[in-house]
């Protein structure tokens, strides 16, 4: 990249560092989210890319994603040195923190605090086994890297969408599962790159935030992200900080417009980020309503007298409608707004009845499946959750 580019990300990591020894949150945040409108809008971003010399294919996704993650650490080094009591954080912690290599392009975000205790712990040991399953998932990723590169020299997932012509020709069925096949696509080549970048880390005995949850698991959208280590940024930072406990909607409206305001710059602002942060937004909130509006009376009382099982059952009809809204909330991001627009109007309007419904009955089954398995995850994790009742008989609350 040259060191022009070295000079440049320097350059942001000077300015911020400066902003941090005021030790005021506002500052930080604002100086941060300049630094970031600097590199993401025009004229600006132009002057700063210019700086960068030399000329090859990967030079653009290097240059905002060296700059663009570069100045989320430095806005998490900046906060957290806020909350420091006794001194400040050196100026040396914040350049090994920035410039370790495995996370400096592409991510994932450590937040500062997690990074600075890890990086610094004294007492390194390996766990049972460990090395042996690190080398499993080196092995495991690169196999995966080759398999997804056969599978999409020959499958034109990626391609039919941009050719609305043959896309329209196309069953409903077809459209439903190229549009799912394009989230999937997205998330094969998050969780392969970082979990490719993870294994890495972790020979340096870091724990980094882990790959995305698989997108076919995804049925809310409080769990929709294909990024942890941003969203982690996010919750810690502005989502948790401004919706605290998150059951008040007034909070949680401000909490969510701020999140994805702060992602819409992050993206870079256009016309489709507004309208996948609006949409992803109000889902997001509609979750919290539909909850809200459930704990109250009538529907509680109803839902307590129709047992357990009928009320997941209920549930799941629910997600299973909001697994689809998640893939045509996303899908538009991904391919184009005519798209997504197509997606929607054959599977919700055109397609109806069996079209729709068909759909959804496979979607409500995968939906159970998966909270079915999270439901033994989770007793399994914590067992706490399983208690002796009736004369030693075990029953999950």
């Amino acid at each position: 990249m040259g060191w022009t580019f070295m000079a440049l990300v320097l350059s942001h990591c000077i300015m911020l560092y400066s902003v941090a020894m005021v030790k005021k949150k506002w500052l930080c945040f604002a100086a941060g989210l300049a630094t970031l409108a600097s590199i993401k809008l025009e004229p600006y971003n132009s002057w700063q890319e210019a700086l960068v010399s030399g000329s090859f294919e990967l030079q653009d996704i290097l240059f905002y994603g060296g700059c663009g993650f570069s100045i989320m650490r430095c806005m998490s080094f900046a906060l957290e040195n806020c909350e420091k009591n006794d001194g400040n954080y050196s100026f040396s912690d914040l350049l090994k923190y920035n410039f370790y290599l495995p996370f400096f392009f592409f991510g994932p975000i450590m937040t500062f605090d997690m990074y600075h205790a890890q990086a610094n712990n004294t007492k390194l040991t390996r766990k049972e086994r460990e090395m042996w399953n690190i080398t499993t998932k080196a092995v495991l990723h690169l196999g995966v890297i080759l398999v997804v590169d056969v599978f999409f020299h020959y499958l034109y997932i990626l391609t039919i969408p941009s050719d609305m012509k043959l896309a329209t020709k196309l069953s409903d069925w077809c459209l439903g599962g190229l549009a799912y096949s394009n989230l999937v696509y997205d998330w094969v080549k998050a969780a392969v790159m970082f979990g490719v970048i993870n294994t890495v880390a972790t020979l340096d005995h870091l724990d980094p935030p882990q790959p995305p949850k698989c997108i076919t698991m995804l049925y809310v959208f409080s769990e929709t992200h294909f990024d942890r280590g941003i969203n982690d940024w996010l919750c810690k930072y502005v989502y948790d900080y401004i919706g605290g406990d998150h059951d008040k909607i007034f909070k949680e409206l401000l909490a969510t417009i701020c999140t994805f305001a702060i992602t819409t710059l992050w993206l870079g602002p256009c016309e489709l980020v507004y309208i996948w942060s609006f949409f992803n937004c109000f889902g997001l909130n509609f979750e919290l309503w539909v909850a809200k509006l459930f704990s109250f009376p009538p529907f509680s009382t109803i839902e307590y007298a129709m047992g357990e099982a009928m009320s997941r059952r209920i549930r799941g009809v629910f997600n299973a409608a909001n697994f689809w809204l998640i893939i045509l909330y996303n899908v538009l991001a991904l391919n184009s707004l005519e798209f997504a627009k197509l997606v929607g109007r054959r599977l919700i309007y055109k397609g109806f009845p069996l079209s729709t419904l068909s759909v959804l009955l496979v979607t409500y089954c995968g939906v159970q499946l998966v909270k079915e398995r999270e439901r033994k995850q989770a007793l399994l994790d914590e067992p706490e959750l399983v208690k002796p009742v009736d004369g030693g008989k075990e029953k999950a609350e």
